[in-house]
């Protein structure tokens, strides 16, 4: 689920293709606030951040935020959901931060680059050129929601270190069946807000911005799609907005797998995850031009 927040350039959320919340200012966790942690040593794991306007001067971006996850593939491509990057003003650009903490990373951009959003980016990210599903919006059986962003190798090398995360072989998840996927670990991550919380205002999503993990389990396995449960009885935690295109790993033959990305869920972001598989033909022949496979 694609998130805008508020920052000292950011004056109202963009409308998101998916489901966008406008989520408070409170520098707390991200991922649901039960049964989660940071994740520092996630890092190939990243934030989607985009400058854009929507005034009558499209040469000049006046917005510059975080709004989706997404993760390093190879030395130069991040993985994230087409509906992060498609439904923008035409003057849309977007970066790619691997920082724990990009919130504050922005939050201080903002303060020694006032007025100027486009710098704040440079300041917080790497700029990329995105390339998404040309089948996006498909049907809901495969909505095709997944796309890269090309980055340049060099300039990610220079400020980040990481090892890509791992792809799995095709029809990995089809080979487990239901007994084995049961038995499967798996890790939501990504940057996103917190579970619905009332307030004098209405429902809000706090916190958000900070890259975090949580244990999810398994629940069901249809031809393009992982649905996963994140009910804290069952010690789960979960995805919310902000997290849309971050990694779902899984614990394959004793090796972390990125097996899908995070699409979209539960309104408020108590019971499931509904993730896009990596493992089947059309993600794969998607992938195929920009990532070495298995």
């Amino acid at each position: 689920m694609r998130s805008t927040r508020t920052t000292t350039l950011v004056t109202a959320a963009a409308a998101a293709a998916c489901a966008a919340v406008l989520a408070t200012a409170i520098p707390s966790a991200a991922i649901n606030s039960y049964n989660a942690t940071p994740a520092p040593e996630r890092t190939e794991v990243g934030a989607l951040i985009a400058t854009w306007d929507d005034d009558d001067d499209p040469g000049t971006p006046d917005r510059a935020d975080w709004v989706c996850s997404g993760t390093m593939v190879d030395a130069d491509t991040f993985l994230t959901a087409a509906h992060c990057t498609t439904d923008w003003p035409e003057n849309v650009r977007f970066y790619v931060s691997l920082d724990q903490d990009v919130q504050a990373d922005l939050d201080r951009a903002a303060a020694e680059h006032p007025g100027d959003p486009a710098a704040m980016a440079e300041a917080v990210g790497v700029a990329g050129v995105a390339h998404s599903h040309p089948a996006y919006p498909g049907p809901a059986s495969d909505r095709h929601d997944i796309s890269v962003i090309e980055l340049p190798a060099a300039k990610i090398a220079e400020r980040w270190s990481f090892t890509p995360a791992s792809l799995p072989p095709a029809g990995a998840l089809d080979a487990l069946g239901a007994r084995g996927l049961n038995d499967t670990p798996f890790v939501v991550a990504g940057y996103g807000t917190q579970e619905a919380q009332r307030g004098p205002g209405g429902q809000t999503h706090p916190g958000g911005g900070v890259r975090m993990k949580a244990p999810v389990t398994f629940n069901a396995l249809n031809d393009a799609w992982i649905r996963l449960g994140m009910t804290a009885p069952q010690g789960n935690g979960g995805a919310c907005y902000g997290d849309s295109g971050g990694p779902n790993f899984a614990t394959l033959d004793g090796r972390r797998t990125l097996v899908a990305t995070t699409i979209t869920g539960d309104t408020p972001c108590y019971a499931t995850n509904v993730v896009y598989r990596l493992d089947t033909p059309g993600a794969r022949d998607f992938l195929k031009p920009y990532v070495r496979l298995p």
